[in-house]
């Protein structure tokens, strides 16, 4: 901290709110900005100190001090709120992630020059059918003026704490997608065909990163998508980035609850935008396979979804954590080739990026051990050849 705690205005000085307010702002804990370079454990040390080593800091007595106070001397009582309020989050945020009600992260997009998220192999279709192995897709220049989104991710509880984060692999992926429109989805981007931009679906969308990024970046429509649960925080982080998106001049943004699973299931979602199958060219899934579930609904959720042609496509990533995940990524790979019609995976790539959510409290040797490193697969996969689908192209 910059200034010694004892130079801070003290209670028995009876400090105007005005010094107050100003005080307990310099005194937040701020979020950082998101570097796939740097890993949770650099936020950890501005906004997760520990509690036994904050109960020992000046700075939390201070907090403590005003927090205890009567604070008589301000004029109103709205004006003793404002300042019990703030101190209690300068001390909230020193009490550990669950404590802070909101964590507001900025995320950077700018070309990479150093490819540091450069896929390590590619699979790409042949003319004669087959598949070749190449490591040159990364060399595809893809160029745009840098942006910033603005994410909310709420306090980690609740049965929905899952989809309060913000996963590696939805900006890992994010990332990717001016270098994937260049290559793998070039059919659906070639503005001499004449044809519409195609219309995105986000799956299980979280914070919306991923989706927000794809309108900003890809410039068209895209409906993200989630439980019941986060959808709120969604349509916040949607609306707070509208006009970095609108700048860009990206795609409209829609937003709904989408429910995966059987037909029952998805009438419980939003008629208006998911009541018709097949309406999206593009679906994007990341980080959506951590349980036994999940494989079959996931797939379940894109066959309904995905557009009859065989120039659609699907983009779903996820973090080779352990042995678990990548059984899941297997099973999830078998269960779209069992659809009818099926789904093929046209390619495969794998990137690296930092999970800064890795591991709980008792991981901390792994979390060491790797730095929060992540390997990500990301599958491509398309319709293929079905026989159902040539009235569609």
């Amino acid at each position: 901290m910059a200034v010694p705690t004892e130079d801070l205005p003290q209670m028995w000085q009876q400090p105007s709110y005005e010094e107050l307010v100003i005080t307990l702002a310099g005194l937040e804990l701020g979020p950082t900005v998101w570097s796939h370079r740097s890993g949770r454990a650099d936020i950890l040390q501005t906004q997760e100190r520990s509690l036994t080593s904050q109960l020992k800091s000046e700075e939390t007595r201070y907090i403590s001090s005003i927090i205890k106070s009567p604070l008589a001397w301000l004029s109103t009582d709205d004006e003793r709120e404002v300042v019990w309020d703030a101190a209690g989050r300068r001390m909230s945020e020193r009490c550990g992630r669950m404590a802070v009600g909101d964590i507001v992260r900025r995320w950077p997009f700018a070309p990479d020059p150093t490819n540091s998220t450069a896929p390590s192999t590619t699979t790409m279709p042949t003319a004669a059918g087959g598949s070749s192995s190449s490591s040159s897709s990364s060399e595809i220049a893809v160029g745009y003026e840098p942006f910033e989104l603005v994410i909310r991710e709420p306090a980690l509880n609740g049965d929905a704490g899952l989809g309060f984060k913000t996963w590696a692999s939805s900006y890992v992926l994010a990332r990717q997608l001016p270098r994937l429109a260049a290559s793998s989805l070039f059919r659906l981007f070639d503005e001499t065909l004449g044809q519409p931009a195609p219309g995105v679906l986000e799956l299980g969308s979280g914070t919306g990163l991923l989706g927000l990024a794809a309108a900003a970046l890809w410039k068209v429509p895209v409906t993200l998508s989630d439980l019941p649960a986060i959808v709120p925080n969604l349509r916040h982080n949607a609306a707070g980035n509208k006009d970095a998106v609108a700048a860009r001049g990206g795609g409209e943004v829609r937003l709904g609850c989408l429910t995966w699973g059987s037909e029952e299931d998805a009438a419980r979602s939003d008629q208006e935008l998911f009541g018709e199958p097949y309406q999206f060219p593009i679906v994007l899934a990341a980080d959506s396979l951590y349980n036994d579930n999940h494989p079959v609904l996931l797939a379940s959720a894109i066959s309904r979804n995905l557009a009859l042609g065989s120039k659609s496509r699907v983009l779903v990533m996820s973090p080779k954590r352990d042995d678990i995940t990548l059984r899941l990524i297997e099973e999830f790979k078998q269960t779209m080739l069992d659809l009818e019609p099926p789904l093929f995976c046209e390619e495969e790539d794998e990137f690296s990026g930092n999970d800064d959510w890795a591991g709980d409290d008792n991981d901390d040797d792994d979390k060491e051990e790797n730095n929060g490193n992540v390997r990500c697969w990301l599958g491509i996969f398309s319709r293929g050849g079905s026989p159902l689908l040539t009235e569609a192209d």
